[in-house]
């Protein structure tokens, strides 16, 4: 990340109007706070952002990790030892809010031994009502609270609660506007997300993001092909494109440009090699992206498709907007357009209403497609969702027995699959050294597969020919050939 220039903001003046100018004069102004606590201090004040929920959140704290560090903060791993602590939550689940207050419960005997730390609050948790209510009776010593609309203006929040001294919320219904060219500290040197658009206009009855996302809007093509040209002039060489259902996006732009399309732009940035996506909804995935999978020579071998349920009575009750049937073809022009497609997906157990017959179309739809993993979920009840008034809500032990059935099946399909790339030479992006044993490093092949091989961490960001020796169910063993 490159450091913003603030040496010409005067701060004796209003702050612009024009974004993302206001921002850069409240990250100037929030920069001599901090350095005045830093006086009082005698050190460099600390920051640590926790992440829960999705890449889309990953993304965003990336963001707030790049204005903490313009202004003056320096990262801290441990929360309970960092002068700003900040949560990014996460609301898909009930449970994540309960983990939220836990941790907040936690921070509270921290802070009252440290007066001069400051707790953060922002994310799609943030977005319910209820919850700013609660955390506004029950947690007083939480200093700012702001949602997913507004993220932009965290220095300007941040500011106004250095000359208030109380508690900051500022949370917005939702929004039209997207802020460009705001600093952002990359977790990864070599790969990045990048947010295409943002919100969500699907309404699956089990669902809360377009509720705490808001409404689909989708970024310019120009800044996002800006944005990649100066990551990958930065050292990226994959980027992973970003948003709730990726298909539809360009629908919102005033000059209309399909995912397909762009696409096809950022293929032509030189010095990118690797594009991914997700997450992508099977009623958009159009034939013109599939021609466009099809020819690229970028575009990586993996698709995410969400299936959920391959009941259609349930899939019209989860409002996903197509049949088992309309999936399965799908699937098949797939792998037929990219025969060596890596098909992942996602699947809900226990759907209110959900019979044993609607389950078995489940485990028909999975032992067809013959998806390399599956992220399986047990039904979660979302307050605020139609689902959660739903009758017929299923038994935990019904719930519980149809799981561990479809992890098995999901599991055994899952490890046949991968195996199919035994003996063959891939090329793949070095991403970290391995976690136990550290000869080896640990990478990620075009069919998002990982492949364990000696090397150094000279090789971490590069990408190399590796022969795949052995798989073990869900990852290989391989060597190095080039």
């Amino acid at each position: 990340m490159q450091s913003l220039d603030l040496t010409g903001i005067d701060l004796i003046k209003e702050a612009p109007i024009q974004e993302p100018q206001r921002q850069y004069y409240y990250i100037a102004k929030a920069k001599q706070y901090v350095d005045r606590l830093a006086e009082t201090l005698g050190r460099t004040p600390t920051f640590c952002v926790t992440t829960f929920g999705c890449q889309m959140n990953a993304r965003d704290s990336e963001k707030l990790v790049g204005i903490l560090e313009q202004i003056g903060y320096k990262e801290e791993t441990n929360e309970e030892n960092a002068d700003f602590v900040i949560f990014n939550t996460c609301t898909v689940r009930e449970n994540a809010n309960m983990r939220v207050y836990g941790r907040l419960g936690q921070l509270s005997r921290v802070k009252k031994k440290n007066p001069h730390m400051m707790i953060g609050l922002c994310g799609c948790m943030m977005q319910e009502a209820h919850v700013v209510e609660k955390l506004k009776k029950s947690y007083r010593y939480v200093d700012l609270i702001f949602g997913t609309h507004n993220i932009y203006k965290f220095a300007e929040l941040l500011a106004t609660r250095y000359e208030s001294g109380s508690m900051v919320i500022d949370i917005w219904k939702d929004t039209d506007k997207i802020v460009e060219d705001l600093p952002s500290e990359r977790k990864f040197s070599f790969k990045s997300g990048v947010n295409i658009m943002f919100g969500c206009n699907n309404f699956c009855s089990y669902c809360i993001v377009p509720y705490v996302r808001g409404r689909e809007r989708s970024r310019q093509p120009k800044d996002i092909i800006r944005e990649i040209e100066n990551l990958v002039a930065d050292g990226v060489v994959e980027v992973m494109l970003l948003g709730q259902n990726v298909n539809s996006y360009g629908k919102t732009l005033d000059e209309p440009m399909t995912f397909a399309q762009l696409l096809q732009e950022i293929e032509k940035i030189e010095g990118l090699k690797r594009i991914r996506f997700m997450t992508s909804h099977p009623k958009d995935l159009s034939d013109e992206l599939i021609e466009v999978m099809k020819c690229s020579k970028k575009i990586c071998k993996h698709l995410h498709l969400p299936v959920q349920s391959g009941s259609t009575r349930i899939l019209e009750k989860m409002n996903r907007r197509y049949t088992k049937e309309q999936y399965l073809k799908l699937v098949e022009k797939i792998k037929e357009a990219v025969p060596d497609i890596s098909l992942t997906t996602d699947i809900i157990v226990g759907f209110p209403g959900e019979t044993e017959e609607d389950f078995l179309e489940t485990m028909d739809v999975v032992r067809k497609v013959q998806y390399d993993s599956a992220f399986t979920f047990i039904y979660s009840k979302r307050s605020g969702t139609p689902a959660a008034v739903m009758e017929n809500q299923i038994p935990e032990a019904v719930i519980k027995d149809r799981f561990d059935r479809l992890l098995k099946e999901v599991q055994d399909i899952s490890s046949k699959v991968c195996s199919v790339h035994t003996g063959t030479t891939q090329e793949v992006l070095v991403e970290a050294l391995n976690d136990h044993d550290t000869s080896l490093v640990t990478g990620r092949l075009s069919n998002n597969i990982l492949v364990h091989f000696k090397g150094d961490s000279e090789l971490i960001g590069k990408l190399v020919q590796v022969h795949l020796d052995e798989c073990r169910g869900f990852y290989y063993i391989g060597h190095r050939l080039s």
